[in-house]
């Protein structure tokens, strides 16, 4: 990778620029519709935005990424999402439901910086096509991301990108 593209993405962080991202209007719906919806994780949508931002795309996330979100993410946001209700009524459902949120974000926030990681290193990254091409040409698409509402999804957090 060409230190001046490496210099770029270092000047961003990833984690820096995911918490900017997720505070612009209408991402987190969006984010969230994706994940609950098509299953799309996160993560992975953040750090192609991110690489989409710098006019970057990728392949498939690194299948160690993948495995700690499945492994360690995924569970956490599982019991946190099934203690809602209980902690609504009981103060130690919500001060636990409350750790595992901060837990959630930990691992969301390692899988980040292990994505970060893998990109600076150069591994499989490759320009975007001129004329700017839309978010969905950074992101391998599955068939579940067809469906109206993906795509508005999509449409979204493109919106709210500006690709170098």
């Amino acid at each position: 990778m060409p230190s001046t593209l490496r210099s770029r993405l270092a000047a961003t962080p990833l984690w820096d620029f995911a918490l900017a991202l997720y505070g612009r209007p209408g991402v987190e719906a969006a984010c969230l519709h994706l994940q609950d919806d098509a299953g799309v994780d996160v993560a992975e949508l953040l750090w192609r935005c991110w690489l989409y931002h710098h006019g970057l795309a990728t392949g498939e996330a690194p299948e160690a990424v993948s495995r700690w979100q499945a492994e360690v993410t995924a569970p956490l946001r599982r019991l946190r999402r099934a203690l809602k209700d209980e902690a609504r009524h009981r103060e130690g459902a919500a001060a636990l439901r409350e750790r595992l949120k901060a837990s959630e974000l930990d691992a969301e926030r390692e899988a980040l910086l292990r994505l970060e990681e893998h990109s600076l290193a150069g591994h499989a990254l490759r320009p975007l096509s001129r004329p700017t091409p839309e978010l969905q040409a950074a992101l391998p698409l599955r068939p579940q991301l067809q469906k109206k509402s993906h795509l508005f999804a999509l449409r979204t957090l493109e919106s709210q990108l500006d690709p170098s």
